[in-house]
């Protein structure tokens, strides 16, 4: 089905691109008001696209599988952190689905292709670069980029094919097919949930894209003015502290909290939590400060490996930095009980380049550390605290040599390989790792672990802010808690469709309201903030049904037993089985959603 770009269809194009990597064929799809309307972008129009065409059912490593990169009515628009895009697909991790995203020049190029979205589907005969020019596709050989880094694999489709293209390349981990692996553009990742492993699927090494095909905006100059006023309330409170420390600027406060997990979630807190700080590194290292493309706030922290020439214990520091979230140093310090701020430092570089997302490599690795300690792995080198043993499973997941064979293959796999007892300990729901919220002590967030479609995750359950207002008590869960959880989750949704960086989120007093406002002056539309509110919904109910379509059992809404019998020895919290029970019933009834979770007839 060919279809031309509609003019009228202020913000998108009307269309999205779909490539089979197996011929080389490709055909464009319109896009209708109709769905451009109830699933914006991103996630909600990608898991939207992905139902459509079956995906659900497809072996996520198959030839038979669908990835989709999925733009915004925002994208290219003059909104700050509107230049992000989503990667959806079935996760070859959870077997659920997965959509990740991230930001970089790669949004607003690959939507001046003049697509909304693009699907690759299909394997390529040998590794392939498939560049997209214009919405013209052609698929090149990438035999001599096979096994190179993402660093230098951008570098060299830099010099090929000249700076006009932007890339989004997998590196080693990818191409070997970690369950993790990531897609990365510009140093940033479209990290969890093995996007990168999907792509290497397909025997493709790089997605590159150049156009120059603008969409209109409804009302230009009134846009104008709206961007420059939200432009400016972001250089406000709300994101300060991202701007001074970066993503890391609440590590100390958790800590405080018992809520920075620890060896394998073992412990709340950590007692060198202060090496891995950002107050620290600042002070220690040099640093350098960036920002994402089109985006006011600048959290983005670069920190170099080795400390300051002339501070105590320096060492010489490898040639460029390292760009340092909260995550990262969550993921390979303290819950690996790493304690040397270079060794993690590295670790988040090396993940970095091989392609791998750092949660999920920390949170298998960390419970490796804890069956080789308890005596069921036989890895006696890979210990707690050592920084040196971090480093050989990342080189060793990258390569699947070793150990790192069962590794590459995530947390929930490797306990089931050992046995339930070390399934009763993995730090992951629907497959997917606990990222840095100690759910002990964050029980609306645990909440929104348990039943999120993703798995375990931050970004797609905001559910903490709640857990750190005077709405909920933290260490229960209440019907406050479920209240609090589904207006998270629905926030969430619709951030990631429209699309907008979260941490924008405390600059707007209204973000209903005022999202009405964008899209109004971007679409044309007439939205209202209760039919962003139904949106948002509509989105989460997406996901459930592909996720149902998808194998999905109420038994996957749930929680490690960790959590429910092993009290925090700071403080003796611990998660009530009956209430974490009721709380999911309460979930899915305010859903309307079946009291097993299932979706009505």
């Amino acid at each position: 089905m060919n279809a031309s770009p509609t003019r009228s269809s202020f913000g998108y194009h009307g269309r999205y691109l779909v490539v089979d990597v197996s011929t080389g064929r490709s055909r464009w799809q319109s896009l209708d008001e109709r769905v451009r309307r109830g699933y914006l972008g991103g996630s909600g129009l990608g898991v939207r696209l992905l139902l459509e065409h079956e995906a659900a059912t497809a072996e996520p490593l198959g030839a038979e599988s669908t990835l989709a990169f999925v733009f915004s009515p925002l994208v290219g628009s003059p909104l700050t952190t509107s230049a992000k895009f989503a990667v959806v697909s079935r996760s070859p991790l959870t077997m659920r689905i997965n959509d990740s995203l991230a930001s970089s020049g790669f949004a607003i190029s690959g939507k001046q292709t003049g697509a909304d979205a693009i699907l690759i589907t299909g394997q390529a005969a040998e590794p392939s670069v498939l560049l997209i020019d214009n919405g013209e596709v052609r698929l090149e050989p990438a035999g001599d980029l096979w096994g190179l880094g993402c660093e230098a694999t951008e570098r060299r489709l830099a010099e090929r094919f000249g700076p006009g293209f932007r890339a989004a390349v997998i590196g080693p981990a990818g191409e070997r097919l970690v369950s993790y692996a990531t897609i990365s553009h510009d140093g940033r990742h479209a990290g969890r949930g093995g996007s990168g492993a999907v792509l290497g699927a397909k025997r493709i090494k790089a997605v590159l894209v150049r156009g120059d095909r603008r969409c209109e905006w409804a009302e230009p100059t009134a846009l104008v003015a709206l961007a420059k006023d939200i432009s400016r309330r972001s250089f406000g409170p709300a994101t300060a502290k991202y701007r001074e420390l970066g993503t890391a600027a609440n590590m100390l406060v958790f800590n405080r909290l018992n809520a920075l997990p620890t060896r394998n979630f073992q412990q709340g807190s950590f007692a060198a939590a202060a090496n891995l700080a950002p107050e620290t590194l600042a002070v220690a290292r040099e640093k350098t400060q960036a920002s994402c493309v089109a985006c006011t706030i600048g959290c983005e922290h670069i920190y170099s490996i080795g400390r300051r020439e002339g501070s105590s214990n320096s060492s010489p520091s490898p040639a460029g930095g390292v760009r340092m979230e909260y995550e990262n140093l969550f993921a390979l310090g303290s819950l690996c009980g790493i304690e040397d701020a270079d060794a993690v430092l590295a670790a988040s570089r090396k993940c970095d380049d091989l392609g791998i997302d750092t949660i999920s490599a920390g949170g298998t690795i960390a419970l490796a550390m804890e069956c080789v300690e308890r005596g069921w792995l036989n890895a006696p080198w890979l210990r707690f605290g050592d920084g040196a043993a971090l480093d050989r499973a990342l080189d060793e997941i990258g390569s699947r040599a070793g150990i790192g064979d069962h590794l590459a293959e995530g947390s929930r796999r490797l306990a089931e390989r050992i046995g339930p007892e070390a399934l009763a300990i993995a730090p992951q729901v629907k497959g997917l790792e606990l990222p840095g919220y100690e759910p002990r002590s964050l029980q609306t967030m645990a909440l929104g672990f348990a039943v999120g479609s993703r798995g375990a995750d931050h970004n797609r359950s905001g559910a903490y802010e709640a857990d750190f207002s005077e709405h909920v008590d933290r260490h229960r869960m209440t019907a406050e808690s479920v209240a609090a959880a589904i207006l998270a989750e629905d926030k969430a949704a619709l951030m990631d469709s429209m699309i907008l960086c979260k941490f924008l989120r405390g600059v707007f007093a209204d973000f209903y309201a005022e999202s009405t406002e964008m899209l109004r002056l971007v679409t044309g539309w007439d939205v209202t903030a209760d039919e962003l509110r139904a949106t948002a919904r509509r989105i989460v109910t997406a996901k459930k049904q592909f996720n149902i379509a998808a194998g999905w059992t109420p038994a996957e809404d749930r929680l490690p037993t960790r959590f429910l019998s092993d009290a925090l020895p700071e403080d003796g919290s611990r998660i009530a089985a009956d209430e974490l029970a009721a709380a999911i019933a309460e979930y899915n009834r305010q859903r309307g959603w079946t009291a097993e979770g299932y979706l009505p007839h």
